[in-house]
């Protein structure tokens, strides 16, 4: 069992991590600035530059960012119904913490969803699809020897968009980026863990593989690995020290 403090630990940014400023997806093209100011607010929720419980002020984000109030309130809006901020009355406007319950639950349904999209896509994935994803794989491996966890969190979520793209399901495809997003803040946290760059790295490369050799079994494996890594890597975290 894990105690609430344990629970808590796992929505702190380690000590001393460089905060990241880049935005949480690569841009295409020209974005309204309430686009840029949903980003770059998620982007700092997620890298746990805004930490759990912490308030955040409209006017300090907006000069901040350097963009006007109100796309910074608009983008506010669409967080708080994402679940990622919420809204205490006479209080202001604070982020919100994740459970360690609410983690594992997501995970639960990764496991469902995210399983299905690999064999999917092992059956489906063109050869488009199989150059995106051998791309990413190539990205993220340049920066592995620097241990830029910013970059690497970004293009491991990247790799899961474009994994439930090649599974030519629109709404499984909506459904696994979604769950993607409510994900990142314990990604990020989880890639600081001593070789677990590598152990992505490998775990993506043999779901790839599987793609590649459209053997569907192989695929819903690899990814049933690469969650279940996932799952065990944060209930380590969890637990209170002896």
């Amino acid at each position: 069992m894990t105690t609430p403090a344990a629970r808590k630990k796992l929505a702190v940014a380690p000590p001393g991590m460089a905060q990241a400023s880049a935005p949480p997806f690569p841009e295409e093209g020209a974005i309204s600035l309430k686009d840029a100011a949903y980003r770059a607010i998620k982007h700092k929720i997620i890298t746990c530059a805004f930490k759990p419980g912490e308030f955040i002020n409209e006017m300090h984000v907006s000069a901040l960012l350097g963009i006007g109030r109100t796309p910074v309130h608009q983008a506010i809006d669409r967080l708080m119904l994402e679940g990622m901020v919420s809204i205490r009355p006479r209080k202001g406007i604070f982020v919100n913490a994740v459970s360690f319950e609410e983690i594992m639950e997501i995970v639960d349904v990764r496991l469902l969803n995210e399983t299905y999209c690999a064999r999917r896509a092992a059956e489906l994935a063109d050869s488009s699809n199989i150059a995106h994803l051998t791309d990413i794989l190539a990205r993220a491996e340049q920066w592995l020897p620097a241990r830029n966890i910013e970059q690497l969190m970004l293009l491991d979520s990247e790799f899961h968009t474009a994994l439930s793209r090649a599974a030519r399901n629109d709404v499984l495809s909506d459904v696994i980026i979604k769950l993607n997003d409510r994900s990142l803040r314990f990604w990020f946290l989880s890639l600081v863990q001593p070789g677990q760059n590598e152990a992505v790295q490998r775990q993506h490369q043999n779901i790839l593989d599987a793609i590649k050799n459209r053997n569907a079994d192989e695929a819903e494996a690899a990814m049933r690995a690469h969650i279940e890594h996932f799952r065990r890597n944060l209930m380590q975290q969890s637990m209170p020290p002896r």
